[in-house]
């Protein structure tokens, strides 16, 4: 067998690895309804994510009236709490994600997860799927306090010192990841059926995937 060449590959959550529009769709029409804003069609959430909850509440805020009178701490805390209990109603891995992480599993490679969302959301996420057990690591957007996650390439680097030796490579599907592997000096493999906030091929990254299926083949390349 070949040697594969990277020991470590961190993930994106969100639009990366799980399909979460759906349950962060509702949330997030929970939280405008409570405002008195109009609903956003759920499959136009996609279009509002990347960032973390409240700059997917920013979003949203801006799209139907802006934030003048509106509470935004008080309504992120909303969001977060009807998100909490309803977290994986709808939220799947992408197609191949079951095959593409055990296959990662079989190669020794170590698996972790770095995302903007809130640890403690991810943990529970994964927890619900069955998924905890995949990751070597998992750290989220207030693991190092505020002002620290992505596009800054400190959580990619908190992986790095976490995991040990060996080299890395990121996978993502916004300027966020790939902005974050650049500052971190990692290559990275943008997917194009996540939540891209810009048009795949401008993320800027090393190379680009349209399944699961492609990733490992993707890297053995990289």
């Amino acid at each position: 067998m070949t040697q594969f060449p990277f020991q470590i590959v961190g993930f994106d959550l969100d639009g990366t690895l799980l399909d979460t529009h759906a349950d962060l769709g509702h949330a997030l029409n929970h939280a405008l309804k409570l405002a008195g804003r109009p609903e956003v069609p759920v499959a136009l959430a996609r279009d509002l994510i990347g960032g973390g909850a409240k700059m997917m509440l920013d979003r949203a805020l801006a799209a139907t009236g802006g934030p003048d009178g509106i509470d935004r701490d008080a309504l992120h805390r909303e969001l977060i709490a009807f998100y909490s209990a309803n977290i994986a109603v709808h939220t799947r891995l992408f197609p191949g994600g079951e095959a593409m992480l055990e296959a990662l599993d079989q190669h020794g490679v170590k698996i972790a997860l770095v995302t903007n969302k809130l640890e403690s959301l991810a943990r529970t996420l994964l927890e619900e799927l069955g998924l905890t057990k995949r990751f070597a690591t998992i750290i989220g957007g207030d693991t190092l306090g505020p002002g620290r996650g992505k596009p800054a390439p400190d959580l990619l680097l908190l992986m790095l010192e976490r995991l040990g030796e060996g080299r890395a490579a990121y996978v993502g599907d916004t300027t966020y990841d790939t902005g974050a592997a650049r500052a971190a000096g990692l290559p990275c493999v943008a997917v194009s059926f996540g939540f891209n906030d810009v048009p795949v091929d401008e993320l800027g990254a090393d190379a680009v995937i349209g399944h699961f299926d492609e990733l490992v083949p993707a890297l053995l390349r990289l």
